[in-house]
């Protein structure tokens, strides 16, 4: 008789770090952080995850789970073989694009925070995805963040034009604007304060956070 296979993904680690940016920032965090292209990567099976998992919060206190890196929802079987035999105490997050606004129902049992990282040059196809995801975490039930990372040269506009369209998917919402990683090494201007008065007429949680930098992710 035929067994299924295990269900395996390529992870570039399991580390404890400093989350640097979006709604749960400077929080000690149990990363599963999917491989990029230039990765250093190791094969875990969902089982073997899940033990690794349960080790790291046995020996060493976090604040949550962060699910990140390339693509992560690609590997929704994957996680879902993972976290249904993980014994989590403590909160998990998605930290996602916004790119597979199908898939997030699959992992509603296991998640308590659903974040979503775009850039203000994000184009129009990829925010409707974005939109949609926002959405599917209002109908599920799921708290839902979206942290925006200005580019240098990005407009008041190019943020209230994300936040408007987060606004028309869920109204509850929390956004989470970072500015420029030149704007970030100066003092912020009254141009912020007036940002988010802006961004606040839309949805009722808008802040302006400054991203964490330096080596936050030892182990």
């Amino acid at each position: 008789m035929s067994s299924t296979p295990p269900v395996a993904a390529a992870l570039a680690g399991v580390p404890v770090a400093l989350q640097q940016h979006g709604v749960w920032i400077g929080r000690r965090q149990l990363f599963i952080k999917f491989a990029g292209p230039a990765e250093t990567a190791m094969m875990y099976t969902a089982d073997a995850l899940s033990r690794e998992l349960q080790r790291a919060l046995d020996r060493s206190r976090v604040h949550s789970i962060c699910i990140a890196g390339r693509d992560a929802l690609a590997n929704d079987a994957f996680l879902v073989g993972c976290l249904k035999q993980l014994n989590a105490s403590v909160p998990v997050m998605l930290d996602t694009d916004g790119q597979r606004p199908g898939v997030i129902e699959k992992l509603q049992p296991y998640v308590q925070m659903v974040q979503i990282t775009v850039d203000t040059s994000v184009e129009e196809p990829a925010l409707e995805r974005v939109a949609e995801s926002v959405k599917q975490c209002d109908l599920l039930g799921m708290a839902a963040a979206v942290a925006i990372s200005g580019r240098d040269n990005a407009s008041d506009s190019d943020y209230l034009r994300i936040v408007d369209s987060i606004a028309g998917a869920n109204a509850k919402a929390m956004i989470v604007i970072h500015p420029s990683p030149t704007e970030e090494r100066k003092p912020l201007d009254r141009r912020w304060s007036m940002l988010v008065e802006q961004a606040s007429t839309r949805l009722s949680d808008v802040r302006v956070v400054l991203r964490l930098n330096g080596p936050v992710m030892p182990r």
